[in-house]
């Protein structure tokens, strides 16, 4: 999900509906677009959301689309 139009392509404006976020609030679901640069797609069907002020990444979506998503840490492990 993207607060921000701009950084969205191919997007269509609609109001399709809400999403509720873990506290219980709503936002509104102006459009549907794709997330991409330089005539590539990275992700299809990103909801463009009224009023959200951070990018929202849903990991479970990510996999159902094919991605394999990896998580490592940053920093080996410090010793004392």
């Amino acid at each position: 999900m993207y607060g921000n139009a701009s950084q969205i392509i191919n997007l269509k404006l609609k109001p399709v509906g809400y999403v509720t976020y873990r506290d219980n609030n709503r936002g509104r679901i102006l459009g549907v677009g794709d997330i991409g640069g330089d005539d590539k797609v990275i992700t299809k069907d990103v909801l463009l959301v009224d009023g959200l002020k951070h990018s929202l990444l849903s990991i479970s979506q990510l996999c159902d689309k094919g991605y394999k998503i990896t998580f490592e840490p940053i920093f080996a492990s410090l010793q004392i």
